[in-house]
């Protein structure tokens, strides 16, 4: 890929849709031209959150900082400069402020930090994404991408919303798919023995 200065890396513009579809969030500042990105974790994710800070360092002012919220908790975050090709991605998945599911090209390292960002397993490994922030006909879309990627999934309700469960049959193709993007301190939401090696 040519790598122009100032121009974001295709593994960058897949780390910034993955942070979307999770816990990111893209901004455009009233009067100014171009949106930015805003990673903000728990202090508890800070490991995670430097490590996203290193691979989008080049389009950042500053690193992260603590910031302590009304409820008390303590979050870790950093904002991206203002950039264009980030606009162009905020045109894509927001209308109206909200959240959308454009049509996108998931790819393992997208579907890795969706994961690390709003993946969770329970006792009996069963493994969601929590996508209860999107509509319905959005989930569906990312159904759709799922299966693209061989990955069977449903909608399964969790109180008054739901979330995507990835199917039993299909965890061992997810994990194979996104443990090599998985970072060790985010390892723990695998479900199943990170050295363990497929065939």
């Amino acid at each position: 890929m040519n790598n122009t200065v100032g121009s974001l890396t295709q593994r960058q513009i897949s780390i910034i849709i993955g942070s979307i579809l999770g816990d990111g969030y893209l901004r455009i500042i009233p009067g100014r031209k171009d949106a930015f990105l805003e990673i903000n974790h728990s202090i508890k994710a800070k490991e995670y959150v430097l490590w996203k800070y290193s691979e989008l360092e080049n389009i950042c002012e500053s690193g992260p900082e603590e910031r302590s919220t009304n409820g008390g908790r303590i979050a870790y975050r950093f904002f991206t400069k203002q950039h264009p090709e980030i606009t162009e991605l905020f045109k894509k998945f927001y209308v109206d402020g909200r959240k959308v599911i454009p049509k996108i090209d998931l790819n393992e390292l997208i579907l890795a930090i969706w994961f690390m960002d709003d993946g969770s397993k329970t006792n009996k490994g069963d493994v969601y994404l929590n996508t209860q922030q999107f509509s319905m006909n959005d989930q569906k879309r990312l159904l759709y991408n799922l299966r693209n990627l061989g990955i069977r999934a449903r909608l399964n309700k969790d109180k008054k919303y739901y979330r995507i469960r990835i199917l039993k049959e299909s965890l061992a193709h997810f994990n194979k798919l996104i443990s090599p993007y998985i970072i060790d301190s985010m390892s723990y939401k695998l479900s199943y023995d990170p050295v363990e090696t497929y065939s």
